[in-house]
């Protein structure tokens, strides 16, 4: 048996490994390109009083998922809310750790469609930072926002989506 160069393997390894890299910008281009998977920015930071749309009203969905390795129970307490625009709303999500110990979660929002993402506006959100549960803990997170007046008028219901993610460290 005779071995072959290795130099066109190397250049194979190498080069899926900086696909690799390169999935992360490239899924949220084509996320952008095909109008899905719309993400938030951070804490909004209020600078001043919002405007307030009096006679415009949009539904918002909530969805709760979990990652395929994770088995808890996480939902919205309300399936949808209409909102009025400028107006803040408050929101709840229950988790339930059903596990004999102690975890570590974060959850990872989504904004259908991604072209209303700029215009909702999380004052607090759960999302911000990773939720300590307790062995067989429920807890109640809750989500304030409001909806930007710019959003544009064709957009008339949004849903807002978490996927949780069990990030307890490997001790």
């Amino acid at each position: 048996m005779q071995l072959g160069r290795p130099a066109p393997l190397l250049f194979i390894c190498a080069m899926m490994f900086g696909f690799g890299f390169l999935l992360v910008p490239l899924y949220t281009v084509f996320c952008e390109w095909a109008g899905i998977n719309g993400k938030t920015a951070g804490a909004y930071q209020q600078t001043q009083e919002a405007i307030v749309v009096e006679d415009r009203e949009v539904k918002v969905q909530f969805v709760g998922n979990h990652n395929a390795n994770l088995s808890w129970p996480f939902k919205p307490n309300q399936a949808q809310v209409k909102v009025q625009i400028g107006v803040q709303n408050q929101v709840k999500f229950t988790v339930v750790n059903p596990t004999s110990r102690s975890v570590v979660a974060q959850a990872v929002p989504s904004v259908a469609p991604s072209e209303a993402a700029p215009f909702l506006h999380k004052i607090e959100c759960f999302c911000f930072r990773q939720q300590p549960l307790l062995a067989g803990e429920v807890k109640e997170m809750p989500l304030v926002f409001f909806l930007d007046a710019k959003l544009p008028a064709h957009i008339k219901k949004i849903t807002l989506s978490y996927t949780l993610f069990d990030v307890t460290p490997a001790i």
